[in-house]
């Protein structure tokens, strides 16, 4: 067999995995080789069968190149060789994962690749993932790898299984030459941002090459600032120019590249999470990276892991995973990671780095509900007439006009109709559709104030009180919507928004509603030294300051008044301090130390100041995912937010869930309602 795989950047110097202890013991007769091989002939392949716990223990105990000692030794003891021993005995996921593991680095990416490329149709995200994130030593000996075990040319495999730009940059990739030089040119850099804006966003149609040319070959902390430069330049991240420009298994690859430059261990922890998410189990990705990344930086990824999915690596393998490949997997993960929200330094410095970028990112917000260019009032009240008149009802006509129009403009068909035909077309439409399509279509006939009022309402009339939606509501509108509504809700229901919340919350919760509700929100920018003093508040009241200080109670109302009045660039600032300051991710600790209605409406707030369009889409996966529908907050959401952000929902739906916003309404609705989302949804991403 070839060498074993290089170890990489990123690698941790110490812990139970990401890099593997080796096994400093020997035993009579031989080294630890001879002892495992001994243990493994007596064990694991028995004339009654396989011991596959005795297997597992051995196996994910050893490093790689300790694996490889002990297959030299197995066949120098009995003549045998001892992955076709483990492939004879063992059979189906625990297979693959121990089979895996035996094979040296390089040797392991060139039978995933082989894999990928053989046979009918291409994984093509196996490429992505092998070449976006192995470095170029790495990249050389999987090549050289591949020629040994295969006879093969890997460019060669790969131009003939691919083609476009996509082929193209994986060969760029496949040569191993990107810059490895760390002292970084400015000059340079700024040369690179203006070549990668004029070849996109300037440019009618995209030169891909460039942006082939400057990714695939810049060294990492050279991209990392052409990264920040660009976002301070175009106001955009280089992901959503990437997003807007290219599409496809090209689109994807270059997006990898991108995550992978920023941070190849949030890369793999994302690649993880989708592995496992949902129904089904991703079990050849999954195995691939608890492979290749155990002796790597696999104590990054866990602590990223936790941090962006609110759960350990660990768990989510014992809850998805089964038998002894369960019991492997956990093996090569570690150990199980609490959810304290304490970050590892690395972790806690891409944590403050996403918070950097937060803080100049200038996100173009778009909605997918435009105004109509050649909008007739006259003809559209007319046809919604038509459509209602006689008997039966014309729905695909009352959603066709309804969704393609602005709130503006349904504002005008509602006086046209009524002008022409002295007839409510509200009461029109109430009294021919019904249910989901009835709540949908009204709401979007609604001034979004007025709709925002009455969602207010509802949550807090009857038994029981709605908290979400209230939440949902008053912690992620602005100060010109607040008031509004609170113009809206007066008018409506001749009560003041306060009041209504006053008589139906209590305590805290009811203080922060009341605070949100006044629509007072600082609109400045950042103060560093008021951002210190509030981050040192925030770690007083969560109880994780080193010196606490002050009352309890005094603390509480300034944490309160920070989260609902300080200016979102301020409290990414107080966030970003928090985490120099801690070590700890504001949200994970409000989780963490804080409960019910009130921890509730702290995370609605950092994570609608993180990312409001995120906090949205992470709203709808919710509403559609498991069994039942919550059909209210699904029509919320998609009325309140389609001329506003619902593109940008769109694009962070599809990025965390590894499936379009469209396909998740199209898979969980049906009927005219259906219909009238997805008019709303806006496309297929």
């Amino acid at each position: 067999m070839g060498p074993a795989g290089g170890e990489g950047e990123g690698a941790r110097a110490s812990g139970e995995t990401g890099r593997a202890a080796e096994s400093p013991g020997r035993e009579a007769g031989g080294g630890p080789a001879s002892g495992f091989c001994r243990r493994t002939q007596d064990h694991g392949q028995t004339s009654t069968g396989s011991d596959k716990e005795a297997i597992l223990e051995l196996i994910t105990s050893r490093s790689n190149r300790q694996r490889q000692e002990v297959c030299q030794s197995y066949k120098s003891l009995y003549g045998k060789d001892l992955i076709a021993d483990l492939k004879y005995e063992l059979t189906g996921k625990f297979e693959r994962l121990i089979v895996g593991l035996m094979r040296p680095l390089a040797y392991c990416d060139a039978k995933e690749i082989k894999d990928a490329v053989s046979g009918i149709g291409t994984d093509e995200k196996c490429l992505i993932e092998i070449l976006a994130s192995r470095t170029n030593e790495q990249i050389h000996q999987l090549v050289a790898a591949y020629k040994d075990a295969y006879e093969r040319d890997l460019e060669a495999d790969i131009i003939g299984d691919t083609s476009g730009h996509f082929q193209k940059m994986l060969v760029v990739l496949l040569q191993g030459t990107r810059e490895e030089d760390d002292v970084v040119s400015e000059d340079l850099v700024q040369q690179d941002v203006q070549d990668l804006y004029e070849a996109g966003e300037l440019k009618w149609g995209t030169d891909e090459a460039q942006f082939i040319y400057i990714l695939g070959n810049r060294s990492k902390q050279h991209l990392r600032l052409v990264f920040d430069e660009y976002l301070k330049t175009t106001g955009k991240p280089i992901e959503a120019s990437i997003r807007g420009e290219l599409s496809g298994d090209f689109e994807k690859l270059m997006l990898a590249v991108v995550k992978c430059v920023r941070s190849t261990p949030e890369y793999f922890a994302e690649r993880l999470f989708k592995a496992m998410k949902g129904l089904g189990t991703r079990d050849n990705t999954l195995i691939r990276i608890m492979v290749t990344r155990s002796e790597l930086d696999m104590l990054d990824i866990r602590e990223i892991f936790r941090t962006k999915y609110e759960k350990s690596l660990y768990s989510m393998i014992k809850n998805d995973t089964s038998g002894e490949y369960k019991k492997a997997l956990l093996k090569l993960c570690g150990g199980d990671d609490d959810a304290a929200g304490q970050f590892f330094p690395e972790a806690a410095q891409v944590a403050y780095q996403m918070w950097e970028l937060s803080a100049v990112a200038r996100v173009e917000l778009k909605g997918t509900v435009r105004p109509a260019g050649d909008f007739n009032p006259d003809a559209d009240a007319k046809a919604l007439r038509k459509a209602m008149k006689g008997i039966g009802t014309d729905e695909d006509t009352i959603i066709d006009i309804i969704t393609h129009r602005s709130n503006a403009q349904r504002q005008q068909i509602r006086q046209t109709f009524k002008s022409h035909f002295g007839r409510d077309l509200m009461a029109d439409l109430k009294s021919e559709i019904s249910g989901d399509l009835a709540r949908l279509i009204l709401g979007l006939m609604m001034p979004p104030a007025h709709y925002d009022a009455k969602q207010l309402k509802k949550a807090m009339e009857g038994a029981g009180t709605d908290e979400k939606a209230l939440i949902e509501i008053l912690a992620t509108r602005t100060n010109a919507e607040i008031h509004a509504i609170n113009e809206a809700y007066k008018e409506d229901y001749h009560k003041s928004l306060e009041d209504a919340l006053s008589s139906d919350t209590s305590g805290h919760f009811r203080r922060i509603l009341i605070s949100l509700a006044t629509g007072n929100r600082e609109e400045g920018g950042e103060d560093r030294d008021q951002a210190r003093e509030d981050a040192q508040v925030a770690a007083e009241i969560l109880e994780i300051a080193d010196t606490p200080s002050g009352d309890k109670t005094s603390l509480e109302t300034r944490f309160m008044t920070i989260l609902c009045t300080r200016s979102y660039p301020h409290l990414r600032r107080v966030f970003q301090e928090f985490i120099k300051m801690t070590n700890y991710d504001v949200e994970h600790v409000i989780k963490k130390e804080m409960s019910g209605d009130v921890r509730d409406a702290f995370v609605a707030i950092v994570q609608s100041v993180k990312n409001k369009a995120l906090f949205f889409a992470d709203k709808l996966y919710k509403s559609m995912k498991g069994a039942g529908t919550d059909e209210k907050t699904l029509t919320r959401i998609m009325v309140s937010r389609s001329e506003i952000d619902l593109f940008n929902v769109r694009q962070e739906f599809i990025e965390k869930y590894d499936k379009s916003l469209h396909q998740a309404i199209e898979g969980d609705t049906s009927g005219d309602f259906r219909k009238a989302l997805l008019s709303l949804c806006g496309g297929e991403d």
